[in-house]
């Protein structure tokens, strides 16, 4: 018995009836070669048959079309005569010539007649699944065919995939983690601190020393000042063992240095050239707490208010001021202290570089004392800062009467108050009296690189420190590198300004009103009043006596 084939019919139908059309296979009576199975051949046949006639239809093509598709050929179709086109088709069957199942030998076509539309039923054979050679006993089995729903699907997920090309692919949204929720609730972006200019702010150590890491963070600074207990109180709580290891782990976390970049601020209550014996060792006693804090952190500078004469001889009490610098250097071991220029006239010491000067001179170990300069501060003194020419000037001043050797650190204001007025007032950057200019000056100062840079300027409502501050050190930092006249700074310069025109007009106002008072007690014999007036646009050179300090200290790139 022939083994019986696994073939699938490809049906082609017409769309006419008409046994006219030669191109409908329906009406048509086939003969067919039978087509001889190789069992020598080294590689597999080709996936055809032959069956040849002499006209092609659209229909046909299409039905080629469809069998190349599938990896198939069309048979071509023998015509017939036309005398036997009107007989009906008997079936015929075709079995391998020798019997074994190894190909299709002949297919069979066949027609009904009750069918509306023609149809044709062609038997196709298929190639040999191996291209080695057969022996004589073995049948080869064929490739298995691959049903048309397979291909129209896989034909199908083809043109999908090229429609899916040739449309822009939608990005998908990124779920944001919380660090980038954090750093979208942030005005400024924490940066990288290599900068050359360490600038920050006085942050909040509220609930913990150590959340003054994190504030200072979101303000994008680089260096910071706090208060490292409450600057009300004469005596406060120890600091937390374990708030001090987060503030060391957050100072190591974020790479700040300690020793350079953290500026603690003293108490006002401290006043070390105090005459009476008990309040003095009272001040003392807060101050060198404060130090041991400092050591306690691995802080290095600490920066205080030096105090006021009270009414005693100004000599006197700069020696005590230094004495209690003496005894707390020696009660501590790394702590370098500063002293912050003052505002103030009169009673206050700090107001003019010679009470710097003279504190230091007496201090021991020298080292371990510095000079924070207050801009604002140094401008109601008298010290210009303004133009290039003015900084240039009272930066050779400093140089010669203190030296940039003790220039340790610097707090950046701007001043409410005019120049020379003696008023400690403290406003936003280029809103004041001293302009947008005195700061491109300081941001542009070789000298001032690498010391921590304060901000101590006035904040709005609670809550609004991050948005002031970090907008501020943004402006400070864009000033590096750009020359008086540049167009965007001037611009920038005049903007500012004009936001704090009320402000300035208001204190302007102030002060004239307080030079009138005084130029009318001169005219009565009172010339105290006038003195005072005087003395901060003087500087307070006048007088002053030589010292050590300053002599061979650097001078100023300017």
């Amino acid at each position: 018995m022939p083994s019986k084939l696994r073939t699938k019919p490809l049906v082609a139908t017409s769309d006419s009836e008409s046994s006219s059309l030669s191109s409908a296979p329906g009406d048509e009576d086939f003969d067919f070669e039978p087509a001889k199975t190789t069992r020598a051949n080294t590689t597999a046949p080709t996936r055809s048959s032959t069956i040849t006639r002499g006209a092609t239809s659209k229909r046909d093509s299409i039905a080629n079309r469809t069998l190349e598709g599938r990896g198939l050929k069309r048979s071509t179709i023998q015509d017939t005569p036309a005398a036997k086109r009107t007989r009906r088709r008997s079936r015929q069957v075709y079995t391998d010539e020798d019997g074994t199942g190894s190909g299709v030998i002949k297919g069979s076509i066949e027609k009904t007649q009750k069918w509306k539309k023609n149809s044709a039923v062609v038997k196709l054979e298929y190639p040999e699944a191996s291209g080695e050679q057969t022996t004589s006993g073995t049948a080869q089995k064929p490739t298995r065919k691959k049903s048309r729903r397979k291909a129209l699907h896989k034909t199908e997920e083809r043109q999908n995939e090229e429609e899916a090309e040739d449309t822009p692919k939608k990005r998908k949204r990124k779920r944001k983690t919380k660090e980038e929720k954090e750093a979208e609730a942030m005005p400024l972006t924490m940066r990288t601190l290599g900068l050359k200019m360490l600038i920050g702010a006085h942050v909040s150590a509220a609930k913990g020393v150590q959340n003054a890491v994190t504030n200072c963070v979101h303000i994008g600074g680089n260096s910071f000042a706090l208060f490292l207990k409450s600057q009300r109180k004469w005596q406060s709580p120890a600091i937390k063992p374990e708030h001090r290891d987060q503030f060391k782990a957050l100072v190591k976390e974020h790479n700040f240095d300690a020793k350079s970049h953290v500026l603690p601020h003293g108490s006002y209550l401290v006043n070390l050239a105090q005459d009476d014996l008990a309040k003095a060792a009272q001040a003392y006693g807060c101050f060198l707490d404060d130090l041991q804090r400092c050591e306690s952190l691995g802080i290095k500078l600490y920066n205080f208010h030096p105090g006021s004469t009270l009414g005693h001889p100004r000599k006197e009490a700069i020696a005590r001021i230094a004495d209690a610098l003496n005894r707390a250097h020696r009660a501590t071991s790394s702590v370098k202290i500063l002293l912050e220029n003052m505002a103030g006239s009169g009673n206050v010491i700090g107001s003019t570089f010679e009470d710097l000067r003279d504190i230091i001179s007496l201090v021991d170990d020298k080292p371990r004392v510095g000079v924070c300069l207050d801009t604002c501060h140094a401008f109601a003194a008298g010290y210009d800062l303004r133009t290039p020419a003015a900084f240039s000037s009272t930066m050779r001043t400093f140089s010669d009467i203190i030296g940039f050797t003790y220039l340790s650190a610097l707090h950046l204001n701007d001043s409410k108050a005019p120049f020379g007025s003696h008023r400690d007032l403290h406003q936003n950057i280029g809103l004041g009296f001293l302009g947008l200019s005195a700061f491109r000056n300081i941001m542009n100062e070789p000298a001032f690189e690498g010391l921590p840079m304060i901000l101590e300027t006035p904040l709005g409502d609670k809550g609004t420190e991050v948005e002031i501050w970090a907008r501020e050190i943004k402006l400070l930092e864009s000033l590096i590198g750009v020359p008086p006249d540049d167009p965007g700074f001037l611009v920038k310069e005049k903007e500012l300004a004009e936001q704090g025109t009320d402000e300035r007009k208001k204190h302007q106002v102030v002060f004239d009103r307080k030079v009138e008072k005084m130029r009318k007690a001169s005219i009565k014999g009172k010339s105290k009043g006038r003195e005072r007036l005087t003395e901060g646009s003087e500087r307070g050179n006048a007088s002053a006596g030589t010292s050590e300090v300053g002599s061979g200290s650097e001078s100023c790139s300017h």
